[in-house]
């Protein structure tokens, strides 16, 4: 059973929702889904007229991991400089 389009429509909503709500795990899940589908298209299993919705919510939840990971590595940096200037100590 082919199910791609409704594969490619999940695989869309997950990357938009992860990448507008900041919802990491819906962005990896978009990204390995939309994975295993292209690998599938490339096979012949899949529908290849849905190759770009798939990849666009496959990009989606790329940038939704990227976005996370640059609000992680910039509350680290807050968090460093707070404590580099003593704004703990009393």
């Amino acid at each position: 059973m082919d199910n791609s389009s409704s594969n490619a429509t999940t695989i869309l909503v997950l990357g938009i929702v992860g990448l507008v709500t900041g919802c990491f795990p819906l962005g990896i899940a978009a990204w390995i889904m939309g994975n295993n589908s292209l690998a599938a298209i490339d096979r012949g299993e899949g529908d290849p007229s849905q190759r770009g919705t798939i990849n666009a919510g496959r990009i989606c939840g790329m940038v939704s991991i990227g976005l996370w990971a640059c609000a992680c590595i910039g509350y680290a940096a807050m968090f460093a400089l707070a404590v580099a200037t003593g704004s703990f100590s009393n």
